[in-house]
């Protein structure tokens, strides 16, 4: 889990994984069409998000396609997230609204 906390850390590569998301399979050029990136860094990106877990990689001819593993993010939902109910969550959004709001008014 480590990897993927450390791939996620990086907010290029969390564009990245946005950008499959959005279209997933998509080939080096498409990821480099929608990032604001060099060819090498996006492959450099790619690369880190594929050992993570986060990506997995088929071959279509001559071209690699990239496509979302949601996986590894739903184990970390599932240790880290699920434990923390919505209603408990709910609650500490409304605490939180409601001592902005004391803080604005002072």
């Amino acid at each position: 889990m480590d990897e993927v906390f450390k791939a996620l850390a990086d907010a290029s590569r969390r564009r990245v994984l946005d950008v499959l998301y959005a279209e997933n399979g998509r080939t080096l050029a498409e990821p480099c069409a929608h990032l604001d990136m060099e060819r090498q860094s996006v492959t450099k990106h790619l690369d880190i998000l594929e050992r993570a877990g986060l990506i997995a990689v088929v071959w279509r001819g001559r071209e690699k396609q990239h496509y979302l593993n949601p996986v590894p993010l739903q184990a970390i939902h599932d240790r880290w997230i699920r434990k923390f109910e919505k209603r408990r969550l709910s609650a500490l959004a409304a605490l939180k609204k409601g001592l902005e709001r004391h803080d604005d008014e002072t």
